[in-house]
């Protein structure tokens, strides 16, 4: 029903306010409409540990719900965590019908919302905006199904396909409206990550700048050989938020003093058996990792490509070339345009913004 599709247009809008700020927990959004097509309440999950989208819009709604529709971006909770279960509060309610986006992949829940509200007499239906509702929640829903944080590969290349002038060297490419845009994508997930040769060589500190941001930012250093010096800026900004250092056990063991030197610097030492980015990628979500902005340099990209665990690209290229001397980003057998799906262009002052997801068979 058309009527339908516009109420979860809402609750979608509502959802997305909480971008940033959930995690672990999903993005969820809540409208709630009396039987004569009142909106009576709406509400968004706004941070984790605090009332669910479902309990809001039903406060506001107070005694208006008996009788009405709950629209809901995702599958209302089952379980008690930090707070009760949504599908309770909506049965006390007297909520009569529930139209929710997608069920809730997560085993606590999958599918048990809906069958209490069910059992209970409300009329429940799924599957309005499925697709906006799943791309809303991709970060929460890669870790639920694959145990890994959703990723998005960054780079700045020039428009010969080149990120610095030459190896080690740093080369500052893109404009100042461009920057502004990755400084709201920064702001807009989890974690950023690079490898060590980025350090080496460029030694950021890897921070949110100019642009507001509730929570720390997790900053992760791919480093399987331990290459991070103590002196590196991204200790300089503790208030950031937590550094961590990905390793494999072996070269952990092997180099216990620069271990040690990295954790009085600030650093957490992450620590894996094989140093394959998939495993690398999982050992991250005990740290509150769902979304990561992989920044590079070209060798993790590479690595990242090949290891499959790259979910979306975002590209700046500039209007002019390095030349044959520049460092390339990637090669054709790494990334080509026709692998990736919904593809979008977009002008940034003198850049170019090309962005899309990989598309994988499986």
């Amino acid at each position: 029903m058309l009527a339908d599709v516009d109420y979860m247009d809402r609750a979608l809008f509502m959802a997305a306010r909480g971008l940033g700020r959930t995690t672990p927990n999903p993005l969820v959004g809540a409208v709630i409409v009396s039987p004569d097509g009142v909106v009576v309440g709406a509400g968004y999950h706004e941070r984790a540990g605090e009332p669910h989208a479902e309990a809001r819009a039903l406060r506001q709604a107070g005694g208006a719900a008996r009788g009405a529709t709950l629209y809901c971006t995702l599958e209302p909770c089952c379980h008690h965590g930090r707070t009760p279960p949504c599908a309770d509060a909506v049965i006390a309610a007297g909520i009569a019908r529930v139209v929710m986006a997608i069920e809730d992949p997560n085993p606590r829940v999958a599918g048990g919302g809906a069958a209490r509200l069910r059992e209970h007499g409300v009329h429940v239906d799924t599957g309005v905006r499925r697709a906006d509702a799943s791309r809303l929640n991709r970060p929460f829903f890669s870790v639920m199904q694959r145990g890994r944080p959703w990723v998005i590969a960054k780079a700045a290349t020039s428009l010969d396909g080149r990120v610095a002038d030459a190896a080690g060297a740093r080369t500052k490419l893109t404009g100042a409206v461009a920057d502004r845009r990755n400084q709201v994508l920064r702001a807009s997930v989890d974690a950023i990550a690079v490898g060590s040769g980025t350090i080496l060589v460029d030694d950021p500190l890897l921070t949110v700048r100019d642009v507001y941001r509730e929570r720390p930012f997790t900053r992760v250093v791919f480093d399987r050989r331990l290459r991070t010096p103590a002196s590196a800026r991204v200790f300089a900004a503790p208030a950031a938020g937590p550094v961590l250092i990905v390793t494999t056990a072996a070269t952990a063991a092997a180099h216990a003093e620069r271990v040690r030197a990295l954790e009085r610097a600030g650093a957490t030492i992450v620590t894996v058996d094989t140093g394959t980015m998939g495993e690398a990628m999982r050992a991250l979500v005990p740290h509150g990792v769902q979304s990561l902005l992989l920044e590079g340099g070209p060798a993790v990209h590479r690595a990242a490509f090949a290891g499959h665990v790259v979910d979306a690209v975002r590209l700046f290229v500039t209007p002019g070339p390095l030349g044959e001397r520049g460092v390339p980003w990637l090669s054709a057998t790494d990334l080509t345009w026709s692998s990736l799906r919904d593809v979008r262009v977009e002008p940034c002052g003198e850049d170019v913004m090309i962005e899309g997801d990989v598309y994988r068979a499986d």
